[in-house]
């Protein structure tokens, strides 16, 4: 198994890097969650795993490149019901912190990836929530979701920003 920061060919059974010390998991590409080396489909999110397909260039101009297809279609076959229709929504903001730092450290080739990743995963999770982006900045993002948290589960304060994305943003920082 390769390890994914030193790129070190490591045993197949593996579970540490032997030149880096990197912990080695195989991650599903749809949702991120681990999986194991003898599944066929990944048990969190069902993606197929026996071949991996290049993912499609996303064009963060076009909606439909990166809009899944059951929310496209949930939106296309309501959109007569729902035109000018007032619901309450929540506007999501999230951006990367000192990203001015980040970038100026790093290659802009290793920025585009790292804004790729953390793209995916903030576009996969809301697309979860039924939710749709609405702008895409330099660092950030801006989505609309009308399907609204309990409010049992929602953390207070700081916690309540990241809630729903926190741990596939931390497991794509543990990369």
């Amino acid at each position: 198994m390769k390890c994914p920061k030193c790129q070190f060919e490591n045993r197949e059974e593996a579970k540490f890097c032997k030149k880096c010390g990197n912990k080695l998991e195989l991650i599903c590409p749809s949702c991120t969650h681990p999986y194991q080396p003898d599944s066929i489909f990944c048990d969190e999110c069902g993606h197929d795993l026996r071949e991996a397909k290049p993912a499609a260039p996303i064009d963060y101009s076009e909606p439909q490149s990166y809009t899944p297809k059951f929310l496209a279609d949930k939106i296309l076959t309501t959109r007569s019901s729902i035109e000018g229709e007032r619901k309450l929504v929540t506007v999501l903001f999230a951006d990367v912190a000192s990203y001015t730092a980040l970038a100026d450290k790093l290659d802009p080739e290793e920025v585009h990836q790292i804004m790729d990743g953390a793209f995916k995963i903030l576009m996969d999770e809301i697309h979860r929530f039924e939710g749709t982006i609405n702008q895409f900045t330099g660092d950030g993002i801006m989505a609309l979701l009308v399907r609204l948290w309990p409010m049992r589960i929602i953390p207070s304060g700081p916690a309540m920003r990241t809630y729903p994305f926190k741990k596939p943003l931390q497991s794509m920082a543990q990369r």
